[in-house]
């Protein structure tokens, strides 16, 4: 027997090498099929409908948290990776390389729809239906929601246990389900890269950029107030 045979593996934590892959992994997945669907949906007249690819985006994320929420948390979004820094929760440092993976997973993403449906335009990305100011605070609103979610379900820096992903992918649904019309509920400034740069379609990309990263930071301070018993 080698002399590192007996060690319990499960109280090891991941490498970092291995929660970039995680995230990268993740992000991809959600923005190809969550985007994929949108693609799918407008070429086919709509059959699999609002409603269907609220619940592609809402589902996903679901079953990204479980298969990835142990090992790097399953951010899968640039603003939620800020909302746990910015909540004492994650270590700075990490913050780069989180963003980095999650975009870089997000423009391959988008890539391959494009690989896979050259005749979409804008691949599933996010525009505005209004005004851009009105999508702005639309889109603080519901990560702000979505945040102050998952900062009372998750544990630490993670979306890991058994009804996170639930809780996390029905915000996700029902937000995209009533929302989606009107801002494209992104909530996710890498949902919104990948679709935007792969398209060339970049007018109202701020939005989404610098809207979701805002609400999130702003659902920490209410958390705090909400569940100031955690957070002491």
């Amino acid at each position: 027997m080698r002399a590192n045979d007996n060690i319990d593996t499960s109280t090891v934590p991941p490498l970092l090498t291995q929660c970039l892959v995680a995230e990268y992994c993740g992000t991809f997945g959600l923005v190809f099929i969550g985007t994929g669907a949108l693609v799918v949906n407008e070429m086919t007249g709509g059959d699999i409908t609002h409603v269907g690819v609220s619940l592609s985006f809402g589902l996903t994320v679901l079953a990204m948290i479980y298969a990835f929420g142990d090992v790097s948390g399953a951010h899968i979004n640039p603003a939620v990776t800020v909302g746990f820094w910015a909540s004492g929760r994650f270590d700075g440092r990490r913050v780069p390389g989180y963003v980095v993976a999650q975009c870089a997973g997000a423009l391959t993403a988008s890539g391959a729809v494009r690989m896979l449906f050259p005749a979409a335009a804008s691949l599933g990305g996010t525009v505005p239906s209004g005004s851009s100011s009105q999508a702005f605070v639309l889109e603080i609103i519901l990560t702000l929601i979505l945040m102050l979610v998952i900062l009372s379900v998750s544990f630490g820096a993670k979306e890991t246990g058994m009804l996170a992903g639930v809780a996390i992918g029905a915000v996700i649904a029902f937000e995209a389900l009533f929302a989606g019309p009107v801002s494209g509920a992104s909530m996710n400034p890498a949902r919104s890269l990948g679709p935007a740069i792969i398209a060339g379609e970049i007018h109202s990309l701020w939005v989404y950029l610098v809207a979701p990263v805002l609400g999130a930071i702003l659902a920490v301070p209410l958390y705090w107030v909400i569940h100031r018993h955690h957070a002491a």
